[in-house]
């Protein structure tokens, strides 16, 4: 064991050494800067950008209605016809020849009916004066009658014939753009075959049928019922397109209407939107999408993209600068991406200051430093270019 004094020695070696040590603080924590933007409620037009596929807004599948061999045809594959041009020539040798016959049947009838009107006028004087039996002018009566129905019947006979004859031209049923012909001259069809011998398709206006989610149109209608949304009034048949390369259609189009039941298969209801094609550029079977305005948020809260995080369980969350300067994480409840910014439904207020740069440094109940951010392109000031859907 060491002795007691030299134990006190080093002992109080070590206190002076200590004592001659300067005091060393601990540093004072960094308040970091973060771009925040303030958070204004503003009026947006919702909007859901849909599926759809182009449809003409008049088709006929052209066929003839009598029989016979094609004498020609009249009309230019692929080119525009008009309602009523002439298409193709049936020979109609056999049918003309029915409507001499029927008008010679006809004419036969009437020179019968009138014999028998002349008659019949003389026995009503003759019968008065008893020169004649009413039994005769009884039975002159009925031929009379008799003549007149026959009449009726050959010129009915006669006009059946006339309009076979008129069916040996086939003329375009509709106006439009004509396809490919099934036949050719020399070609023997029959009255009401099968097979279409080509077909019309009117192109200018055109049909886009749209397909909407049934979930998503009963939650719209909800919106709608509790006031959180307004009706677009007339601009709610208002319909923008884009087509497949992505790039806007230049004519604006209406919504025409909305089918009555829902497709079991797929969950989904039909739209159709009417469009102006004057130029054709749109062609039946076309892939396009369709902006359209449904309703009006009158307060509406959206915040940028990158303002809006993720949970660990999927919900969405931004950090909050609160009056302390202090960072509060906040859920959201976030509906419809517009552009480049979500629109908030529940979890912001008008004047709420979001976290939008720095979000990696900050922690909740971390003090910090707000700036105001630089200013984003604004995505809600136009919000017809932005799709929605449910999120």
């Amino acid at each position: 064991m060491l002795p007691i004094t030299v134990v006190l020695a080093l002992g109080g070696g070590l206190v002076l050494g200590g004592c001659g040590k300067p005091d060393v603080k601990p540093p004072a924590p960094t308040v970091q800067e973060v771009g925040i933007i303030t958070v204004e409620s503003h009026p947006f037009a919702l909007t859901a950008e849909l599926p759809g596929r182009t449809a003409p807004y008049l088709i006929a599948e052209v066929r003839p209605q009598v029989g016979g061999i094609i004498q020609k045809r009249a009309f230019t594959e692929g080119g525009e016809v008009k309602s009523g041009a002439l298409l193709y020539q049936i020979d109609p040798a056999i049918y003309r020849a029915a409507y001499d016959s029927a008008r010679a049947a006809l004419a036969r009838a009437d020179a019968n009916a009138e014999v028998l009107r002349q008659k019949a006028a003389r026995y009503a004087d003759l019968v008065k004066i008893e020169a004649v039996s009413r039994q005769d002018d009884d039975d002159v009566k009925a031929a009379l009658k008799q003549a007149d129905a026959d009449v009726i019947a050959a010129r009915a006979a006669a006009d059946k014939a006339r309009i076979d004859l008129d069916y040996t031209q086939v003329k375009a049923p509709v106006p439009g753009r004509i396809g490919r012909s099934a036949v050719t001259p020399g070609a023997l069809v029959t009255a009401s075959q099968t097979a279409a011998l080509a077909t019309i398709q009117q192109l200018d206006p055109i049909y886009v049928d749209l397909n909407q989610s049934s979930a998503e149109l009963l939650r719209l209608r909800r919106d709608l019922e509790s006031g959180r949304l307004q009706g677009a009034g007339k601009n709610s048949a208002r319909v923008r397109l884009l087509l497949e390369d992505g790039t806007p259609y230049q004519h604006e189009g209406k919504l025409a209407f909305t089918e009555v039941s829902v497709d079991q298969t797929t969950g989904s209801v039909t739209l159709r939107a009417v469009f102006p094609n004057p130029e054709q550029q749109l062609l039946p079977g076309m892939y396009v999408r369709a902006v359209l305005e449904q309703a009006l948020a009158s307060d509406a809260i959206t915040v940028p993209h990158k303002a809006v995080s993720r949970t660990p369980r999927g919900g969405a969350q931004a950090m909050v600068v609160n009056a302390e300067n202090r960072v509060e994480a906040r859920a959201l409840r976030v509906d419809h991406a517009l552009g480049d910014r979500w629109l908030v439904t529940d979890g912001l207020k008008a004047g709420d200051r979001v976290i939008v740069d720095g979000l990696q440094k900050v922690r909740p109940g971390a003090e910090v430093r707000p700036v105001p951010a630089a200013a984003p392109a604004d995505a809600a000031a136009a919000p017809s270019s932005a799709p929605a859907g449910v999120r």
